[in-house]
């Protein structure tokens, strides 16, 4: 599959229905990209639920021995096969030692985070040191606006997508009105043209172009969750920057699902969840990310 490195997922899909003389949405593709998978023996470390043992009301119209197809990976994934016997190593420590066991042996619960900053971060293109593993989602969103959003009169506004996921947008809001700003006049949204589906990266540079010296933060999805559109985060982080503004992103459905280099990009702040794409569950640490750069230079206001 190296051949392939470096395309667009589009053009992936299209060279490969080429070959086999079949339309892109054909079975056969689908197959094709399962037999050739380096990765499909990764598939034998998690445990797929058979169709019988799930709620399925009419059982006659399928073979219930069946594994089922399981998409629901965006908020909780198949179980690692391992996830039991680390389990029962925790609950044994705890009977065993109890209180000691947040200090002593060899995942300490105090530290738990520190075993995967490392991944996390290789996930989301940071280095270790910009990645924290805490809290939920719009927790980490807040925290961070509280450093990152310090409006004056001349620059107060923030700059969203109008069909932001709604709690970052009631986050937005209500760091508005914390700081004594109105969100009428301080929520800068941004919409599709009429008829289309997505926003244009053309439009959303000319936004900032345009408004910027009156832009606080720009604080956009990297992957917008109602039509799955994947944003320009460099070349957004880049207008942004150009014009005076910091640049945050919710990477909720950007991380684990789309390559990300927020170190690189220059990017200001993120955050993220790990129950969608990481396929964690419920009760999963969010993850959140603030430049080297601003390592003694933000601070709550």
């Amino acid at each position: 599959m190296d051949k392939f490195v470096g395309l667009h997922p589009r053009e992936a899909v299209q060279q490969v229905s080429s070959s086999l003389g079949c339309s892109p949405s054909s079975p056969q593709v689908a197959a094709h990209f399962d037999k050739n998978d380096e990765l499909q023996d990764l598939r034998k470390n998690f445990l797929v639920p058979k169709i019988a043992d799930l709620p399925v009301s009419d059982l006659s119209l399928v073979d219930g021995s069946e594994e089922c197809i399981y998409l629901c990976g965006n908020s909780l994934g198949l179980q690692p096969k391992m996830a039991r016997k680390y389990l029962e190593e925790e609950l044994d420590k705890w009977a065993k030692i109890g209180v000691h066991g947040h200090t002593d042996g060899s995942r300490p619960w105090a530290w738990a985070e520190n075993n995967i900053e490392d991944l996390m971060a290789k996930i989301v293109g940071a280095k270790t040191s910009e990645v924290a593993l805490m809290n939920g989602l719009t927790v980490n969103l807040h925290l961070l606006m509280l450093s990152f959003y310090k409006p004056t009169t001349s620059r107060h506004k923030i700059l969203l997508e109008a069909r932001a996921f709604p709690s970052d947008h009631y986050a937005v809001e209500s760091q508005i009105r914390l700081r004594g700003f109105d969100p009428q006049h301080s929520m800068l949204m941004l919409s599709p043209r009429e008829g289309e589906a997505t926003l244009r990266t053309a439009d959303i540079l000319e936004a900032i172009e345009k408004e910027g010296e009156s832009i606080a933060v720009v604080m956009l999805s990297g992957v917008q969750y109602y039509t799955g559109q994947l944003f320009d985060m460099a070349a957004i982080t880049q207008a942004g920057h150009k014009k005076g503004c910091f640049v945050g992103f919710d990477c909720a459905h950007a991380a684990g699902n789309a390559e990300l280099q927020l170190h690189d990009w220059g990017v200001d702040f993120a955050c993220w969840c790990s129950y969608k794409y990481l396929n964690s569950g419920a009760g999963g640490l969010a993850g959140a990310f603030v430049h080297e750069k601003h390592q003694h230079d933000v601070k709550p206001a």
